[in-house]
This record gives C-alpha cells, structure tokens and sequence, in this order.
C-alpha cells in the first residue's frame, strides 16, 4: 500500500462475498485502514470465500469496487481463501495426527438436541468424543457425512490446561473487556473445523490466513470476540504467533438493530445511488 511502511503493525479486513457491503462494513474497514495509517503500517483486504455454496463472483468484485469508492488501498495480491485450501489442509492433517481432532457424525440439529438435552440447557457448549473405530470406519465407508472437530479435551491433555492462554484486547469487548484476557475456549465446545460442504471452517482458516500474512492487529467488530478464544487455542496447538485484538462497536440502524445482510440492510452501492458521496459517508461515520 502506497504511503505504508511499518511492517510491525499489521492489520486486515476480511469480509466474505455472500452479499453486498454495507454501513458496518464501511465502518470496520475504515477503522482497520485507519488504523494502520496511523500506526504508519500495512492494511491487507482479505477474501473469505471458503462457503462455496453462499459466496458469489459479483459480491467479490463489488467488495473492490465498494472499498475503492470509499477511498481505501490495499496489497496486491488479494489472498482468496478458496485458492488456498492446502494451506487449512496441512493445518487440519497436523491436529488430526496429534490426535486432537474427531469425525463427529451428528447433524446440526442432534448437535442442538445434544446441548439441550445437558444439564445446564443451553448454556453448555457441545463435547463429544470419537466413535469406537469399527463404527466410524463403517459409518466412512457408507459414506455418511460428518464434520472435523476439535477436541476440547485433547487440547487441554496437549497444553497441560488452558491456563496459560491469553490474549491483549485493546479494543472493548462486549461487556467492556480490556487489556490482558484469560481465554476461555472451552465456552466454544468442541468447535467444527472442517465439513464435506465447505472443506474447512471460519476458525481455522482465518488462524492460518493471519499467521501467514504476518497480521498483527485483528481489528473486527464485537460480535466476534467470543471467537478470540478459540482461535487463541488453534494459536497455540499449531505454535502460531498471536496477534493483539481491537474490536469495535458494531454499527445500528434507526430501528436499534445492526446492521446485517440477512436484514437486507442499505448497502454501500444504494448509497451511491442515491447520491451519497464517500466522504459524506465517511464522515457520518466518524472519519472525516
């Protein structure tokens, strides 16, 4: 990026082309790209297209365009997550061979029947524990679908107990988190890592993606600071560094409610149309 230089702080935005870009959007862009011109560091756009069956080519190239209204610059190349799908293989085939992972055969809905079913309701996080091998190599060989996950009490075996994981927020959390935070993966379960549909999930991928583009600040919004956790967890079996978090408020409508695709939320390209120009976004949005 043009103007950039400080290679020690680093950050990224990561949206996924399964819709158009919204106010949010422009909101966590802007504040990562801010960020980084402040710090004198780099500002990386990320692609995360691995969900094949929501993402589209057009939202990719209205990612671009809408970023590049607003007046951003990023690194050449773009990383594209679906063109790097070795990269979460390797990292998946590590966890698999240190026996950290397990072939979960249960479907969605007898992973939330599992939960409710649990003493505290829906409280509990989701554990479960590998099949006896001849019922999973028979249940492979049918061809039944399953889905990779971590193993919450493998990993603890691994690291000798998650006492030792922390990360820095210098953002706020929900409920005003700061500083140094003691994670708590175990609040995630025994989180998917990879399905048949999708071939690897959000955690893992984007874990490998911030190790491998050197990310030092992950700057995102609040609704994924329960994430930190257990991508703070992957961090540590696969001996990743770790980068610092700054999470952001999230953005709401008139109606109190945020912004989201699934809302059909105004997005940035109706805005355009409707004679908005990007600096009076920006500055409606608190970047004049």
């Amino acid at each position: 990026m043009s103007g950039l230089s400080n290679t020690a702080f680093v950050t990224r935005f990561a949206p996924s082309p399964t819709g158009l870009l919204h106010r949010g959007h422009a909101f966590s862009a802007l504040t990562a790209f801010e960020a980084a011109r402040a710090a004198g560091g780099r500002f990386i756009l990320r692609i995360e297209d691995i969900d094949r069956t929501r993402c589209r080519p057009e939202y990719d190239a209205a990612i671009l365009e809408d970023l590049a209204w607003l007046g951003l610059e990023w690194e050449a190349p773009v990383r594209r997550q679906s063109q790097h799908m070795a990269d979460y293989g390797a990292a998946l085939r590590e966890l698999s061979e240190r026996g950290l992972t397990y072939r979960c055969f249960r479907t969605r809905r007898e992973v939330a029947e599992a939960i409710e079913s649990a003493p505290h309701g829906t409280l509990e996080a989701f554990r479960g524990a590998p099949l006896p091998p001849a019922e999973e190599a028979a249940r492979v060989e049918a061809g039944e679908a399953y889905a990779w996950r971590l193993s919450l009490a493998a990993a603890e075996r691994a690291l000798g107990g998650f006492g030792g994981l922390t990360f820095v927020e210098d953002g706020e959390g929900p409920d005003g988190e700061h500083g140094v935070i003691q994670a708590r993966p175990q609040l995630g379960g025994d989180v998917v890592l990879a399905r048949k549909e999708v071939g690897v999930a959000y955690h893992l991928a984007v874990v490998v993606d911030d190790a491998l583009q050197g990310i030092t600040e992950v700057i995102r919004g609040r609704d994924l600071f329960e994430a930190t956790h257990v991508q703070r967890l992957l961090q540590a079996l696969l001996a990743l560094p770790t980068p610092a978090y700054r999470h952001h408020r999230l953005l709401a409508g008139p109606d109190g409610r945020r912004y989201a695709k699934r809302d059909r939320a105004q997005t940035l390209r109706e805005l355009r149309a409707s004679g908005m120009t990007a600096r009076e976004l920006r500055e409606a949005l608190g970047f004049g």
